[in-house]
């Protein structure tokens, strides 16, 4: 009997999807067309094995061992410890005259390549080998019947030495991609996947099609190769990441900001603030960061939108310096790529730095940047929707910006509405007041408790933030045409305070 216990497969992600691993002892298909990531995978499986003392052997049908140690330099990697059986070229195996069909049939071809195979097999005696790819044994079967019993035969011959086999298969040679008969002969199939956008780095994905006796996380997981490796971004899922926390609310460090939210707004709920550019959006985002850094909490702030340096300047001009909340590693500042970065690789990020560091409030800068990232809209917003989700059970106030199309008059909510999936609106808007252009601040909704439902003017300046009182004697704020029917001698606007 096999141990209940799993093997990793060397890639930390995946071992996540796969709740650890292989079982080990089985036999596993890794299919996707070429350049999704198999070779890569396949190696990070057998390094792996070798930090563990195991055996490890590398069967190549397909590249030759030197192609496979300058994958492998390409990553850093050292390949010492692995068996590289190279059966690449023909030749080698079955002798200068395989031309004479006569002497070397297709049968005898695929029969002695079995035969070097098992032979290596028996002399290594490994704990893990990776078979490099079935497209080539099904070049020398021929016969579709003689190839999948040629696998069959296979996985008899490794499944009483107790070896765990990773086989490849690069989807070519006119085959059906989906071979279900090579499917139920395998213990688990994983299956990886590579498209191109119009625009951007080619965007790769995995799936675990079946993984006998054993659990996984189900549906597609992002996947990026880069220098070290494979990099798997398991699906997020909400249930799995509930934490106690004290539903407290967040103070902004102003009080009639505070005011307008019922007090606060509370721990484990996420804000949409929401209006056109240049209204103080991100300005109110970094009130809060700057209050919480002052309290000695972390905080991650995600910028898909304006240059980080620019941030900076800008917020020390209303009187937030941010530096220093980053060196004392208070608060995180990451700029974010939609081109090169997919969803998923998000928002697996956000949820390792709000595991790992304890990150209390979390800023998304802007939805449109992440929008980009994500062409089908019902995706973008499943996904957001469960790193919200996960956010909200681990205590995280999360604040997303989200400006609408248009500064004045009607306005567009853009491409999606994702007023729906936070638990408090704050909306932003430009009116126009003794010939100058002012901001107004609004709570349109708030799940958590009360709030005003006063427009109170709102001015940022080089003294910072200013929540003012009610715009009482206006009406029509909201809508961009704003009409004064009070008195230009009592009306109390911020800018006329200061003049």
């Amino acid at each position: 009997m096999f141990s209940s216990a799993r093997s990793s497969t060397g890639n930390s992600g995946l071992d996540v999807v796969l709740h650890g691993g292989f079982p080990p002892g089985h036999l596993y298909l890794l299919e996707g067309q070429p350049g999704s990531g198999k070779t890569t995978l396949s190696l990070q499986f057998l390094l792996d094995g070798v930090r563990h003392g195991e055996r490890c052997l590398y069967i190549t049908l397909s590249e030759t061992a030197e192609e496979l140690v300058e994958v492998a330099a390409s990553h850093g990697w050292n390949l010492e410890g692995i068996e590289l059986f190279d059966l690449s070229s023909v030749e080698t195996v079955l002798g200068n005259d395989r031309n004479q069909s006569v002497l070397h049939s297709w049968e005898v071809e695929l029969g002695e390549t079995i035969r070097l195979i098992q032979e290596k097999i028996e002399h290594i005696a490994p704990r893990r080998v990776v078979f490099d790819s079935l497209s080539e044994l099904r070049l020398l079967a021929q016969d579709p019947l003689r190839y999948r019993r040629q696998v069959l035969a296979l996985k008899q011959y490794f499944s009483p030495r107790h070896i765990t086999v990773l086989l490849t298969d690069d989807l070519t040679g006119g085959h059906s991609a989906h071979d279900t008969q090579l499917h139920s002969l395998s213990h688990g199939v994983i299956s990886l996947e590579r498209f191109t956008l119009e625009f951007g780095a080619a965007r790769r994905r995995l799936q675990v099609q079946k993984l006998r006796g054993a659990t996984f996380i189900r549906g597609y997981h992002d996947v990026n190769i880069q220098t070290g490796g494979v990099e798997v971004y398991p699906r997020l899922i909400a249930s799995q990441h509930h934490v106690a926390f004290s539903n407290d609310p967040v103070p902004s460090g102003i009080t009639q900001l505070d005011a307008l939210v019922g007090g606060g707004i509370r721990r484990g709920t996420s804000t949409l603030l929401t209006g056109p550019a240049g209204t103080g959006k991100t300005t109110l985002a970094l009130q809060y960061i700057a209050a919480a850094c002052a309290r000695g909490e972390c905080c991650y702030l995600y910028e898909f939108d304006e240059r980080i340096g620019t941030l900076f300047n800008r917020a020390q001009s209303m009187g937030i310096d941010l530096e220093p909340y980053v060196q004392a590693g208070c608060l995180t500042v990451l700029q974010v790529d939609p081109a090169e970065m997919s969803p998923g690789e998000f928002a697996w990020h956000v949820s390792q730095a709000v595991q790992g560091k304890a990150c209390k409030i979390v800023v998304i800068d802007s939805l449109n940047g992440y929008l980009t990232a994500m062409p089908e809209e019902k995706q973008l917003l499943l996904q957001m929707h469960e790193l919200l989700a996960i956010l909200n059970q681990s205590g995280v106030t999360t604040f997303l910006i989200n400006p609408m199309f248009g500064l004045v008059g009607p306005m567009d909510t853009g491409q999606i509405n994702v007023s729906y999936i936070a638990d408090a609106v704050v909306l932003f808007r430009f009116f126009e007041a003794g010939g100058r252009i002012r901001k107004a601040i609004s709570v349109i909704k708030n799940r958590s408790g009360k709030h005003e439902e006063t427009i109170r003017e709102l001015r940022i300046d080089n003294q910072g933030l200013q929540v003012g009182e009610p715009l009482i004697d206006f009406q029509g704020v909201l809508t961009g045409t704003p009409e004064f029917i009070g008195s230009t001698a009592t009306h109390p606007l911020l800018g006329d305070r200061h003049a």
